[in-house]
């Protein structure tokens, strides 16, 4: 069992559990020069409800029934009309529009059978999010230690090209971690004894308010945000051990229906927690949060849904109340993204560069445009927070822009300046002019 000195010694007050502190001479040299620049990827599965989600000429999200949970983040929001995914090839358009979504790349031959469309493979390229990965690791002072991290929330326990949108290479899908015991397990190496590790962290807030005596007013921000995760995660894994509520059901016979744990709401709360205190600490600087999968058949009964939500997707424009349904379903993503916002707002970056949000860039991004049509057009693509310089509002980019433009776009505002990524010719025209 690891002791309470062995857990100081490791985190330290001296090593990656504790945010960097430009108060402790250890952590002096982790807050000089230019603030650190961050990319999210956030993913909702199953098209969008387009008249429900663009704003209106003004731009005001609050005039978008599905984007006004992001009003209070209005200047530094950017929501883009006209991207599309023009990447052709095998596999549905589900398939396509989720493997292919951060590659730009066609997927490989291969048996997967999808919908009417012919069978495919895994995706043939690396995804955007790993290719920034790599170049921001290939240089020691952009380097962290696990270089980007993806999480899932509500992912099933499956492989196919519906479930994964991140990949390291061609033929080399990434799998999202959904637990959220095996990602703190991840993040600082602690047993999954979570009895053990509550009276660790316990015993180690005294140490950590006796070290903040010596900091900064901003560090000491900053490790007040980090001790008020601590607090929060104690209280969800002693509730979790007493009642077993973060067990997941059992699935139902029929495999078209996909039980969601009614606790989600809770797990995609810890998940991101864990992710700004990551980032916060410094230990990746790229991460993405999956939430589900692509025709992904989840029941958000917290929602007083208990339809599959795919099936749902698919009901005709006429049919009122699965609009509504749906409607209900993406408030809520956006609601997630506006907690994930408004986490990273409210923690100051280290050495007094204002707080997290303005130097980190998420990006919200769906499989497909609308479920019942299976488009590939108009992606609902919403980016929030000052990381990628980009400028706010809503833009109508054009018709049918390649969604390789805006990945290039990304790669090129986190400093990895790349002459196309993806299939080259949806992308050779260069990055989009956001600015």
């Amino acid at each position: 069992m690891k002791t309470r000195r062995d857990f100081l010694r490791q985190l330290g007050v001296s090593s990656a559990a504790v945010p960097f502190l430009s108060g402790l001479p250890a952590f002096a040299s982790q807050t000089i020069g230019a603030p650190k620049k961050r990319l999210i990827f956030m993913f909702s599965p199953n098209g969008t409800v387009p008249q429900k989600f663009w704003p209106q000429k003004d731009g005001q999200l609050s005039s978008s029934p599905i984007l006004a949970p992001l009003a209070p983040f209005q200047n530094q929001t950017t929501v883009l009309k006209g991207i599309s995914n023009r990447v052709g090839g095998d596999g549905d358009r589900h398939m396509r529009g989720m493997s292919c979504l951060l590659t730009g790349a066609r997927l490989h031959p291969g048996n997967i059978q999808g919908g009417s469309d012919s069978p495919a493979g895994w995706a043939s390229g690396i995804s955007i999010d790993q290719e920034i990965k790599n170049f921001l690791q290939s240089n020691e002072s952009t380097r962290t230690r696990f270089g980007s991290l993806e999480i899932g929330v509500a992912v099933p326990d499956r492989a196919d090209p519906w479930t994964r949108m991140c990949y390291a290479g061609s033929n080399q899908p990434l799998a999202p971690l959904d637990d959220p015991y095996q990602m703190l397990k991840k993040l600082y190496g602690q047993s999954k004894d979570r009895e053990t590790y509550a009276s660790v962290l316990d015993s180690l807030g005294s140490d950590l308010k006796r070290v903040s005596k010596s900091l900064a007013n901003h560090d000491r921000a900053l490790l007040e945000q980090h001790m008020t995760l601590i607090r929060e995660m104690e209280r969800e894994m002693e509730a979790a051990s007493k009642s077993g509520e973060l067990v997941h059901p059992e699935p139902e016979l029929d495999p078209n229906i996909e039980l969601v744990n009614d606790n989600t709401p809770q797990l995609a709360r810890m998940q991101m927690d864990l992710l700004v205190n990551a980032m916060a600490n410094d230990m990746t600087r790229i991460g993405s949060l999956q939430f589900m999968r692509s025709v992904g058949q989840a029941r958000m009964r917290w929602l007083d849904i208990n339809e599959g939500h795919h099936s749902l997707s698919h009901e005709p424009d006429k049919n009122q109340d699965a609009q509504a349904k749906l409607e209900k379903i993406n408030v809520w993503f956006a609601q997630q993204l506006a907690y994930l916002a408004q986490k990273l707002r409210d923690t100051p970056e280290a050495g007094g560069n204002g707080n997290m949000l303005d130097h980190t860039t998420i990006v919200w991004v769906n499989e497909l445009g609308k479920g019942n049509s299976h488009t590939l057009d108009d992606l609902p693509i919403v980016m929030v927070g000052g990381g990628a310089g980009f400028k706010s509002g809503f833009h109508n980019v054009g018709h049918k822009i390649p969604h390789n433009r805006l990945l290039l776009s990304l790669s090129h505002s986190m400093g990895h300046k790349i002459p196309h990524f993806g299939e080259k010719k949806w992308s050779h025209e260069g990055p989009l002019k956001l600015s």
